[in-house]
């Protein structure tokens, strides 16, 4: 009986983290950093288009959805999925997006290979239980074509806002070398259908060491919507982690002190 083991990957494990996150969410946005997430794709129905993760409405239209999808008719389509999973005692897996706006570039390090912070954000992703991707930018797509369509154009403009070196693209996520490089950090990841089948599978008794049924629990048959939340928290704590090592102080004035300074250096350059 493997139960209490179980409890390390449930959701009661997880809301110590969105707790947390919530905390370093409140400082980021003292800096003026914004973090957002939706559900990318639950199953086989994918929302493909590009999301205005600018828009006023953006997070209306998330949280009006009953599974955090920005796309009404892909919303509908995903909840209908869902159901017809339930009906048939199975469960589905799909993809989160997350994102950070408002980061300024330069944030993290390309010195140590244990601190860039591509690498930090992606160990904080894959700890969430049943993740099992993790995907920076349009990294996967990136792998499947030439460089020179992929690649981000840096062009500098001293009006452009909020930076005056900007890039045309956002292909690489927001980092680069393990650094931020002012764009919108972008974040996805896989999450697989999680194990615990209204109609179980076959399995092993562990004492008996004869084929059995796997055990029958009360769960839910998709977790992608909660784990975007989960992850909201985890990309939160790994900036705000990064930003005070970089800036530190003893009090929150004394951290915007230094860290509106260096934006306000960025902004002059």
């Amino acid at each position: 009986d493997i139960r209490d083991i179980w409890e390390r990957a449930s959701a009661r494990e997880t809301a110590s983290r969105v707790m947390a996150g919530a905390v370093a969410k409140r400082l980021l946005s003292e800096l003026g950093i914004k973090i957002i997430s939706f559900t990318r794709a639950i199953g086989s129905v994918r929302l493909d288009r590009d999301v205005d993760i600018n828009d006023e409405d953006i997070e209306i239209l998330i949280d009006e959805s009953p599974v955090r999808c920005p796309d009404r008719e892909i919303s509908e389509d995903m909840v209908r999925l869902i159901d017809e999973a339930k009906e048939r005692g199975d469960t589905l897996g799909g993809i989160f997006e997350v994102v950070a706006l408002n980061v300024p570039p330069g944030i993290g390090t390309y010195t140590h290979w244990d601190r860039r912070l591509d690498g930090l954000i992606a160990q904080a992703i894959m700890s969430i239980p049943s993740v099992k991707g993790v995907e920076i930018g349009k990294g996967f797509y990136s792998a499947e074509n030439f460089g020179s369509k992929v690649l981000d154009v840096i062009k500098y403009d001293r009006a452009h806002s909020p930076w005056p070196f900007y890039r045309e693209t956002n292909f690489a996520g927001g980092i680069e070398g393990g650094m931020t490089n002012g764009e919108p950090v972008v974040v996805r990841g896989a999450v697989k259908p999680i194990p615990t089948l209204g109609e179980p599978l076959p399995s092993i008794d562990l004492v008996t060491k004869e084929e059995t049924k796997a055990a029958v629990l009360r769960s839910d048959v998709c977790i992608v919507p909660s784990a975007g939340v989960i992850a909201e928290a985890m990309l939160a704590w790994v900036l705000a982690d990064k930003i005070l090592e970089e800036f530190g102080g003893n009090t929150l004035e004394e951290i915007k002190t230094r860290f509106f300074r260096y934006v306000d250096y960025v902004r002059s350059l």
